[in-house]
């Protein structure tokens, strides 16, 4: 009898030290857009330091901002971090989010032994409304495409990685410029004495 009084408390002990921080299973985000997320935490946390780490693995995750102690906004990079230590939430903010910012994130609290986490999936969107400038190879020409548009076709491609308008902007360009200025210095009207 007491065995089973001892499981049902290392399980209820384990259960509220579960339940000490957490936070939003997964969070969606729009490329070049910014994501916010909220993690909770138990009484008794206000003054610990929180982070906000990347990566799959617990122990081998990149910490990429952390508070301070107080309610002051940390900023690194592209990352910000907040604690409302009142109502015992901190709040982290992604910005200017890139596809590959798609990871597994965790919060945290910083403690003395094993740190205080919660496991957030982070996953990004394209973003199907920024036009891209295109060069068709069909038409030869340029033309603005939604991104929601946007095909993988062997005839349209990015402008910028078309080897022809590269070398027409870099080579054929500035030559013909430069040929242009030439005929108009040499027939430029003379001043006569």
């Amino acid at each position: 009898m007491w065995l089973s009084q001892a499981l049902l408390l290392l399980i209820l002990a384990g259960y509220s030290i579960a339940t000490e921080i957490t936070g939003p299973a997964t969070v969606n985000g729009l490329e070049w857009g910014s994501l916010t997320v909220q993690c909770a935490y138990s009484s008794g946390w206000e003054t610990y330091l929180k982070w906000w780490c990347r990566g799959a693995d617990w122990n081998g995750c990149n910490i990429l901002v952390r508070t301070n102690g107080s309610e002051q906004e940390v900023k690194k990079n592209r990352v910000s971090i907040r604690d409302n230590q009142k109502n015992r939430i901190f709040t982290v903010t992604m910005e200017n989010l890139k596809r590959d910012d798609a990871d597994s994130y965790w919060c945290g609290i910083e403690k003395t032994g094993i740190d205080l986490g919660v496991n957030v999936q982070v996953t990004i969107k394209p973003d199907t409304k920024t036009p891209v400038l295109e060069w068709t190879t069909a038409t030869g020409s340029l033309a603005f495409t939604p991104a929601a548009t946007q095909t993988s076709s062997p005839l349209t491609r990015s402008l910028l990685s078309s080897t022809h308008f590269l070398f027409l902007l870099f080579l054929e360009l500035p030559l013909l410029l430069g040929m242009l200025g030439a005929v108009l210095w040499v027939n430029r009207p003379q001043r006569r004495s």
